[in-house]
C-alpha cells in the first residue's frame, strides 16, 4: 500500500490559491478498473482509492505516514512562475497584433 503526498494545483478557473496551501495523501491503486459489462461504469474493488487525506504541512503528512506504517511518496509542488502585466501593455507600439478599436 503505497501513498502519494502533494499539493493540489490552484483551480484553473478561479485567480485565487485558496485550497492549494494545504498537502494531500492519497494512496496509489493497488487494482486496475473494470467496466462493468451491463451499464458501462468504471468500477474498482480497491476500497484505499476513496481515501483522501487533508493535512496543513507536509511535516504533518509524513508524520502520519510515518506513524501508520505507510510507504509514501512526496510530490514536491511546482511553483508557479508570476507574470508581470500591465494595462498600458494593451497600447504599446511593438504589439505583435496591433490594438485596435
Amino acid at each position: 500500500m503505497t501513498a502519494r503526498i502533494f499539493r493540489p494545483a490552484k483551480n484553473a478557473m478561479q485567480s485565487g490559491k485558496g485550497k492549494s496551501k494545504h498537502w494531500v495523501l492519497v494512496f496509489e491503486p493497488e487494482a486496475p478498473r473494470e467496466i462493468d459489462p451491463l451499464m458501462g461504469y468504471t468500477s474498482s474493488t480497491d476500497m484505499t482509492s476513496q481515501i483522501k487525506l487533508n493535512f496543513d504541512s507536509l511535516e504533518e503528512a509524513e508524520s502520519y505516514a510515518k506513524r501508520k506504517g505507510i510507504e509514501y511518496v512526496v510530490q514536491q509542488p511546482h511553483d508557479t512562475t508570476p507574470k508581470k502585466v500591465a494595462y498600458a501593455d494593451n497600447f504599446r507600439s511593438d504589439r505583435k497584433a496591433p490594438w485596435t478599436h
